[in-house]
């Protein structure tokens, strides 16, 4: 049974992956005049939808509003018992509804046009009443439903939600909206924290392993165990020493490296990067120079902590 399932998922797949590509066919200038309204308006977009149309508003709704729309969702049914004072004449009015006469979304039509709202239907019909009483429609036809009764809104919710990303992504490129501008909008994601927060709120700046350049191996060695970092910083930042340092030189002469000291075995270039450097740029840095550790410097040039690459995804 378990080959059945699967062919019955790769027919769902091929159904909805040819009802994104038939949007193509359908798309006119309404699209473009639609991302331009949007564009031009001095107010918010409202979506609003029923059911399972709602559903997916809601996530059009999210996705516009996260890559510098602003946007909220209202439910039909709220909308006429009272939520409709929420918006103003300067909103666009985003309508979903495949069949085009959802009877919630209709009742709307009166109060918005009265209103002044420019309204943008998404609908599978374009004689429709909600089609034909819009300033916009964005055509959602699709040739047939995933479900096999064509009943179950498959497809259609498919082309529907296709639809409001390519608004959303069309209106991103117009806006020139860029990775920090998603990062203002996501701090609490890791992309807005990379890009937002300083180095210096995420080092390790108490305690930190410092050593003088002529230390011997058991007190590097003790110093790096107790720091926890996996490096020793030599004379407060001329040089440095990690792990994997004392790994080569202890494949290379173990006995030998016993009598050595500190300033023996460091690298005295350490890469350092400023503590008001975004976390972004200690990645890169990181990255381009194939290590996992940055020392942090102060204004004065003086080593005030560590970053790793660990503390970048935490």
């Amino acid at each position: 049974m378990t080959q059945s399932y699967q062919s019955i998922a790769k027919r769902v797949f091929d159904i909805e992956a040819q009802a994104v590509a038939h949007l193509s066919e359908q798309l006119d200038e309404q699209f473009d005049q639609s991302v331009d309204a949007i564009l031009n308006t001095q107010g918010r977009v409202v979506i609003c939808g029923m059911g399972k149309s709602g559903l997916i508003g809601k996530k059009i709704m999210a996705t516009l509003a996260s890559t510098g729309t602003p946007c909220f969702f209202m439910h039909p049914g709220e909308a006429f018992h009272g939520d409709l004072g929420m918006v103003t004449p300067e909103d666009v009015f985003i309508a979903l509804s495949n069949s085009g006469e959802t009877e919630e979304v209709i009742k709307l039509i009166p109060f918005l046009k009265d209103n002044g709202n420019t309204i943008i239907a998404m609908t599978g019909r374009p004689q429709s009443t909600l089609a034909r009483n819009a300033d916009y429609h964005l055509n959602i036809a699709v040739p047939q439903e995933a479900c096999p009764h064509q009943l179950a809104p498959t497809s259609s919710t498919t082309a529907t939600l296709a639809m409001g990303d390519a608004l959303a992504v069309a209106l991103m490129e117009a806006r020139q909206f860029q990775p920090t501008d998603f990062a203002r909008f996501h701090p609490g994601g890791s992309l807005g924290r990379k890009l937002l927060t300083r180095v210096k709120h995420e080092m390790k700046s108490k305690n930190l392993p410092f050593v003088s350049a002529d230390a011997p191996m058991k007190e590097v060695i003790h110093t790096m165990s107790e720091g926890r970092l996996g490096l020793c910083i030599v004379n407060h930042g001329q040089g440095i020493i990690t792990d994997g340092d004392l790994r080569r030189h202890m494949e290379q002469d173990a006995v030998g490296l016993m009598q050595k000291t500190a300033g023996d075995i460091m690298n005295p270039h350490p890469t350092t990067i400023d503590e008001h450097a975004k976390l972004t740029e200690a990645e890169e840095l990181m990255n381009e120079k194939k290590i996992t550790s940055l020392l942090v410097t102060n204004d004065k040039n003086q080593v005030v902590g560590v970053i790793q690459i660990y503390d970048l995804n935490t």
